[in-house]
C-alpha cells in the first residue's frame, strides 16, 4: 500500500491514538476473558501498528516510534485517568507535557528536511 508522503505524519497520529486504545482495551480485556475488550485490542493493535508500518516509509524509523509510542503513552494515561483508574497529579501532568513537548520537537525536525529521509 503506498501512502503519500503528506499523510504520513497524520496517519502516524492516528496510529498513536489507536495505539492507547488498544493498551486501555488489553487492560480492559482482564487477561483476554472478556470477549469485546479483546476484540477491540485485537483489532487496534493491528491498525495501530499497520498505520506505523505506513508512516515509517517516510518518516526516520527513530522517530516515529518515538512520536507512536510516547503519545500512544500520554494518550493512554489521559484516559485512564478520566476513566477514573488512575489519579492524576500535578508532576504527572508536567512530565506528560514534557513528553508532548519533545515529540512537537521531533515533528519541527522532520518538517525541516532531515537529510537522508526513508525512500519513498
Amino acid at each position: 500500500m503506498r501512502l503519500p508522503r503528506s499523510w504520513a505524519w497524520p496517519v502516524l497520529l492516528v496510529s498513536a491514538g489507536l495505539e492507547a486504545v488498544w493498551a486501555n482495551a488489553l487492560s480492559a480485556s482482564n487477561g483476554f476473558t472478556h470477549l469485546p475488550a479483546t476484540v477491540v485490542f485485537l483489532l487496534t493493535v493491528v491498525a495501530s501498528t499497520v498505520g506505523l508500518g505506513l508512516a515509517m516509509r517516510h518518516v526516520r524509523t527513530g522517530t516515529a516510534y518515538a512520536v507512536w509510542t510516547s503519545l500512544g503513552a500520554v494518550l493512554t494515561v489521559t484516559y485512564s485517568t478520566l476513566a477514573g483508574h488512575e489519579q492524576m497529579s500535578w508532576p504527572k501532568a508536567l512530565f506528560l507535557a514534557g513528553i508532548i513537548a519533545c515529540v512537537v520537537g521531533l515533528k519541527r525536525m522532520d518538517t525541516h528536511g532531515e537529510a537522508g529521509q526513508n525512500p519513498a
